[in-house]
């Protein structure tokens, strides 16, 4: 009893013993104190699950500062900076009021312990929008690195050098990891239990606590209409065009007829404005519409793919997987809502979405080009404690 409180007041998980793996949580002023706790209650339970005789987690809350108010006015207990194993960086609330350059240059402190620490060799982990403290530390460059979707071009437009990836939940990249936002960084704990206790413990830990172990991508969770859009006058008046005949050909000479410009100046400018080609944008609004359908009705995937131009079932499920990670009926397995109306199989919609055929090469003969992306070198780097491992 009295070695169990000992170790509860020095915050060591249950089974962690003198082998345990230390990870710090680096709490800083206006952080999201969900995420401060819940990667340390998820180890937690997977101490629990794997037995009071198997190595577990020493877990602390540690700053550089004497004292944390976290979001929501909540005061934290924290320790001293120590020598860790892993060290997690939460994310905070950025709005887009937030003077990121001002927020940034008040947590110089933090800042200097992350690049301290990933110089003594611990493995770092951001949460969500922690990683533009990664990157201010300079732990992105030539890295593979991901974010929130809704931040994601803001933080490939600060670290240019990082190879930014919207898509992924979790990335890891020669000792540094960065996080999708907030959920998931149950993705990460569940990897880092996967790699520390081994995918049993870890299956059943995401069973006790009700988290998803079987997520891959953000993409599902993506709204376009929440992400930025200033000065893309242009871009928004063929995107309206395109997402108000998702089922009809594609036919990009057509389409800058329509705009009295040439094919090569749509293109240039819808590209300059958005980073993408017009037909990525029509292929990810059908999508779009897809995910729609298979959430909210019993429309067959024949059909669903029908309703967004696609006569060949097989070609709109490989293009459906592409973007979400998932098959059509997997992701209709996974996210069907039963509570919402179903949408009508007549009327406005379906008159506007008759079944069209679209070519997926069309646009590259005509001299388009695919989604533009963010891309850094990769660093290579070698010897770097823990690099891809915990």
């Amino acid at each position: 009893m009295a070695e169990a409180a000992r170790q509860a007041e020095d915050g060591v998980a249950p089974g962690a013993g003198p082998g345990g793996l230390r990870v710090g949580v680096l709490a800083y002023p206006g952080c999201f104190a969900s995420e401060v706790f819940g990667v340390p209650d998820l180890l937690t339970m997977a101490g629990h699950v794997a037995g009071p005789d198997v190595p577990g987690y020493r877990v602390w809350v540690v700053s550089p500062r004497r004292r944390v108010t976290a979001s929501g006015g909540a005061i934290l207990d924290v320790r001293p900076l120590r020598e860790l194993d892993v060290l997690v960086v939460p994310g905070f609330e950025l709005r887009p009021d937030t003077d990121l350059d001002a927020r940034l240059t008040r947590l110089a402190p933090e800042i200097a312990a992350i690049r301290a620490q990933a110089a003594a060799g611990t493995a770092v982990v951001s949460l969500c929008v922690g990683a533009f403290l990664l990157a201010e530390a300079g732990l992105l460059d030539r890295r593979r690195a991901t974010t929130s979707w809704l931040h994601a071009a803001e933080l490939a437009r600060r670290c240019p050098d990082a190879d930014v990836r919207p898509e992924h939940l979790v990335v890891t990249d020669t000792g540094v990891t960065t996080t999708a936002a907030f959920s998931a960084m149950y993705d990460f704990a569940l990897d880092l239990i996967r790699r520390h206790h081994g995918a049993r413990v870890a299956r059943t830990t995401a069973r006790l606590t009700l988290v998803d172990d079987a997520r891959t991508s953000q993409t599902p969770y993506v709204d376009p209409r929440l992400l930025p859009q200033p000065g893309r006058e242009f871009s928004q008046r063929v995107m309206r065009r395109l997402d108000q005949n998702l089922a009809q050909r594609y036919d990009l000479t057509a389409l800058a007829d329509a705009f009295r410009v040439s094919t090569r100046t749509l293109l240039r400018r819808f590209a300059e404005e958005t980073g993408r080609s017009p037909l990525a944008h029509l292929q990810a609004s059908r999508v779009r519409r897809a995910r729609h359908l298979l959430e909210t009705t019993d429309r067959t995937v024949a059909a669903v793919a029908a309703a967004v131009g696609y006569r060949d079932p097989g070609t709109f499920a490989a293009l459906f997987a592409r973007h979400t990670g998932h098959r059509p009926s997997a992701y209709r397995a996974a996210f069907h809502r039963t509570d919402r109306a179903p949408a009508p199989e007549s009327g406005v919609q379906s008159a506007r979405h008759p079944g069209v055929l679209e070519d997926p090469g069309e646009e590259r003969r005509q001299g388009g080009s695919g989604p533009m992306t963010h891309r850094g070198s990769h660093r290579g780097r070698s010897g770097v404690p823990g690099s891809g491992t915990w």
